[in-house]
């Protein structure tokens, strides 16, 4: 580790952040690579699943734990086991999937191992790859609650915002999140799972205090963890509000962003 940084960690946002589309960047893999050797600790925070997560971090060659499913979910590769584990309340689980039943969507629900795709119509199974499962309406089975509901859709959305968000405010997050292709996802997590509170987990488990972590993000749901952090890089297509609650605004995620910041922070073992 550079004895002149204070930093021993940095958490990186997937979508708008390491990833353009769906792919990791040949330069973001090697920033990611170079920071692992010169002895940071690298930990994927991201609103997908956990095996998204654990695949990307293979690519860079990293073992570290994983925040998922927006922070519901804190996952330890080595161990096979997760650290942390936060469930959307049952009532909350019932009242979204019935007016997901009741809309045109695209809602994807992780459900422990797995990953709910509710569509109105059978998808090509080649798109449809493990953990993923197709299903034309959300039931709860048992006690198995989701950690993460994901939904597409202006009018389910609008549904969703007048409601549920208000009736179940301490109970559930709503935020806006953006998606590969560019597009607005509602993004549903338990009110105590936040990429914030998954920091705090993920660094606790590692013996790192989340004030040596370097935070990376672009979007609502990545502020908590903005907050828990010591220092926050925003991307620079990232929203005015992200942008304020930064310590250093980067290029856009496609212009090389993530890699731009770490090159500073190896240089000078901080940010401007």
């Amino acid at each position: 580790m550079p004895n002149h940084s204070p930093y021993r960690a940095l958490a990186f946002d997937l979508d708008g952040t390491l990833l353009v589309g769906e792919q990791l960047p040949p330069a973001n893999r090697d920033a990611l690579r170079a920071v692992r050797d010169a002895g940071y600790r690298i930990i994927i925070a991201t609103a997908r699943w956990k095996e998204a997560a654990l695949a990307i971090a293979a690519q860079a060659g990293v073992e570290d734990p994983v925040i998922a499913c927006s922070g519901a979910q804190v996952h330890d590769p080595g161990l096979g086991a997760d650290v942390f584990d936060e469930r959307l309340p049952a009532e909350f689980a019932q009242a979204l999937y019935a007016l997901c039943n009741q809309e045109r969507c695209i809602a994807t629900v992780t459900v422990g191992e797995r990953v709910w795709i509710k569509l109105d119509g059978e998808p090509d199974p080649a798109l449809i790859t493990p953990p993923m499962r197709w299903t034309p309406r959300l039931e709860l089975s048992g006690n198995d609650l989701p950690r993460i509901a994901a939904v597409q859709g202006s009018r389910v959305g609008a549904r969703i915002r007048g409601e549920l968000q208000e009736r179940f405010s301490d109970k559930v997050n709503v935020f806006d999140s953006v998606g590969p292709t560019g597009k607005v996802i509602l993004t549903i997590t338990a009110k105590n799972a936040t990429k914030g509170a998954a920091l705090h987990a993920a660094c606790a488990h590692l013996g790192i205090p989340p004030s040596a972590a370097v935070a990376f993000g672009d979007a609502e749901n990545d502020l908590a963890m903005f907050a828990a952090a010591g220092a926050a890089v925003a991307m620079g297509q990232a929203s005015a509000a992200v942008k304020a609650a930064a310590t250093y605004v980067s290029r856009p995620h496609d212009q090389g962003g993530v890699a731009h910041a770490i090159e500073i922070l190896l240089e000078r073992g901080r940010l401007p």
